[in-house]
């Protein structure tokens, strides 16, 4: 079946599945940004933003999202221009093996969208649904926080992007 999304602000008609997950489909198409975790979204390695919520896409059929609006990883950044929230987590450390971090950027991306001043636990929250093995949480929350400090100088530079 041919189904119609905007993935990072582009329109796109894809052949897909009827039982095809949005994860099996964004990859399928290219955007490798978003990984297999756990198939049964309690990881977060899949996340991406639904019409700029953090969802689960392991989780969603894309069928059930004709005409809505996913940005992927590939819609944030990119690794000659990465966005604030990829440069603050690097420079914080946050970044090991790497493979929860497109999720967690993701959410961050989300939350600061609607809150570029927010509390620790905020940040807790906004990540809550991410596991990460490598690196723990302490320096993702440094990383979110500075991401968050230094883009309340230029909120419209930073969610300027062609996706969102």
């Amino acid at each position: 079946m041919k189904i119609n999304l905007t993935i990072n602000g582009k329109s796109r008609t894809l052949e897909i599945h009827p039982s095809e997950t949005l994860l099996e489909t964004l990859r399928n198409n290219g955007f490798n940004g978003v990984k297999f975790g756990c198939g049964t979204g309690d990881c977060g390695a899949c996340v991406i933003l639904l019409n700029g919520e953090p969802v689960n896409s392991c989780q969603i059929l894309t069928a059930a999202v004709e005409a809505e609006s996913i940005t992927t990883i590939e819609g944030i950044g990119s690794m000659d221009k990465p966005h604030p929230i990829q440069e603050e987590l690097v420079k914080a450390g946050a970044i090991q093996c790497g493979y929860c971090t497109p999720g967690i950027v993701l959410s961050a991306y989300a939350l600061l969208k609607s809150n570029l001043n927010p509390s620790i636990d905020e940040i807790k929250n906004g990540i809550d649904s991410h596991l990460c093995r490598c690196t723990g949480y302490v320096k993702i929350i440094e990383g979110i926080k500075n991401a968050a400090e230094r883009m309340s100088s230029s909120p419209k530079h930073c969610f300027g992007n062609k996706s969102q």
